[in-house]
């Protein structure tokens, strides 16, 4: 679904990032981890077209991320609030994703409905801006929103930051359930190594910029994890 070829990022000659070769197959749920600085978000920018490659490229689903726009027919993502609209409702905001997405209103108070729960009656019939809204609740109206449209590839950068204990258990849930659609490619990046061990069949850690660990997710992986960053 995604590969990764010798791919680089440098600002003023100092390499942020530094990825040879990753694959990523239809399906899998990858969790990317490292420390503040690993070059996770790094990594996300570029496999959304956000900042030029220094070298090398992502080919997502056969298109080049960086020379063709295709991939966004199929790709969605939740990176931080700048991918909001302050100045809509959390409705409008959704309505807003389903017209790009080429879904009618119907079919998205559908989708929002089924995730009610997660929005924990803080959101929706408040009619307060986007802005308005604290992290938290930013965070969940731009996770829903990505499902919208049924995309193939989700990207999450941190999803579980800034939710209380209550509203992560719920979106482990989403999360799992998504994993099990082997039509969607979910990737995520979180510091919080349990969650992202209890959601994702794969993890890989990047360290300065480089994989250091590829593995599946098994057992002893929260054990190999934990020892490998406690150095």
């Amino acid at each position: 679904m995604i590969q990764v070829r010798d791919l680089s990022k440098s600002y003023s000659g100092v390499k942020v990032l530094n990825i040879h070769n990753l694959d990523i197959s239809k399906g899998e749920s990858l969790g990317l981890v490292g420390n503040n600085g690993a070059g996770k978000t790094t990594f996300f920018s570029l496999l959304l077209d956000l900042i030029e490659p220094t070298s090398g490229h992502i080919i997502n689903k056969n298109v080049e991320v960086n020379t063709s726009e295709e991939w966004k027919k199929f790709t969605a993502a939740f990176i931080d609030e700048s991918f909001l609209i302050g100045y809509l409702t959390a409705e409008e905001y959704f309505y807003f994703i389903g017209e790009i997405r080429n879904r009618n209103k119907a079919d998205v108070d559908a989708l929002v409905a089924k995730y009610s729960e997660f929005f924990n009656n803080e959101i929706l019939g408040t009619r307060k801006y986007l802005r308005d809204l604290s992290k938290g609740n930013m965070k969940k109206v731009g996770i829903i929103a990505a499902l919208i449209g049924n995309p193939e590839v989700i990207i999450l950068d941190e999803p579980f930051a800034n939710l209380d204990p209550t509203t992560v258990n719920r979106l482990k849930k989403i999360i799992k359930e998504l994993s099990e659609d082997p039509n969607v490619t979910l990737l995520i990046s979180s510091h919080d190594l349990v969650h992202t061990v209890e959601v994702c069949d794969r993890i890989v850690a990047l360290q300065k910029g480089e994989v250091v660990k590829d593995i599946r997710t098994s057992a002893e992986t929260l054990h190999e994890l934990e020892a490998f960053f406690a150095v």
